[in-house]
């Protein structure tokens, strides 16, 4: 088990590996991770994640108190605005040690445009994340988040935010940072797909053997992950590809 030390090393790490991709800009997003105490150790409020530094990173009880606040020690920095999510997340999710929340621009054009990416195109997707669901608009920092979570929390480990951003977590701070950066790449293949005319769905018969040979191989359980789709999608008043094509040759055009 990594100690303190090493915990909060990796935390910077990571928010270094979020600015450096380009998945946060300005002071966007926050990263968090669990302690073995129950308390979470968290990103201040209004910093750079390219600029992170141990200094900047604050230490909460499951309240979201800062600890150094209730030891009448120097006050501390505060704490991300987006922790009540951070502590909504832990609380259903005993298993969850870390949580990356990012605005990564493909995944949150999806979420922008009211586009789950939930549909059976990729193997490693289906395996690893099942569906990455769409969470209905909620006005961040407020306690809407939480309700707007509820329903899908228990099941999905990555979660698109409406017109907002993408929130992911998992066993250590790695873990997490790995299913934005899945969650990213998943978005902009599909949006490459949709350009060139739309994604191929695979089959249930080709999702059954990808089940198949990931339980086999890594002892995989698939009885709580959320099922992507392999039906027509929902209508919506996105663009299609068609449109899309034409948007962008006249974007051409006119540079």
């Amino acid at each position: 088990m990594p100690s303190n030390a090493e915990v909060i090393q990796q935390l910077v790490d990571i928010c270094h590996r979020l600015y450096a991709k380009g998945f946060v800009a300005a002071t966007d997003g926050n990263v968090s991770v669990r302690f073995e105490n129950g308390n979470v150790l968290t990103t201040r409020t209004s910093v750079n994640k390219g600029m992170v530094s141990a200094e900047d990173l604050v230490e909460v009880d499951s309240s979201g108190e800062p600890v150094p606040a209730k030891q009448n020690l120097s006050p501390a920095p505060r704490p991300s605005t987006e922790i009540g999510m951070h502590l909504f997340i832990y609380s259903r999710r005993p298993d969850v040690r870390a949580i990356v929340h990012a605005h990564p621009p493909y995944a949150t054009g999806f979420a922008t445009a009211g586009i789950a990416l939930d549909r059976c195109i990729a193997p490693e997707v289906i395996v690893g994340l099942g569906a990455i669901p769409l969470a209905s608009y909620a006005t961040p920092s407020t306690a809407e988040v939480a309700a707007s979570l509820d329903p899908l929390v228990g099941t999905a480990d990555a979660i698109l935010l409406a017109n907002h951003g993408v929130v992911t977590y998992g066993k250590n701070l790695s873990d997490a940072f790995f299913k934005m950066e899945k969650v990213e790449h998943t978005a902009h293949v599909s949006f490459v797909a949709r350009m060139l005319g739309g994604e191929q769905i695979l089959s249930q018969a080709d999702i059954a053997k990808l089940m198949a040979i990931s339980g086999e191989a890594y002892g995989k359980d698939f009885s709580g992950a959320p099922a992507c789709s392999t039906g027509p999608e929902e209508p919506s008043d996105a663009p299609t590809a068609q449109e899309l094509r034409s948007i962008v040759r006249e974007m051409i055009r006119r540079s």
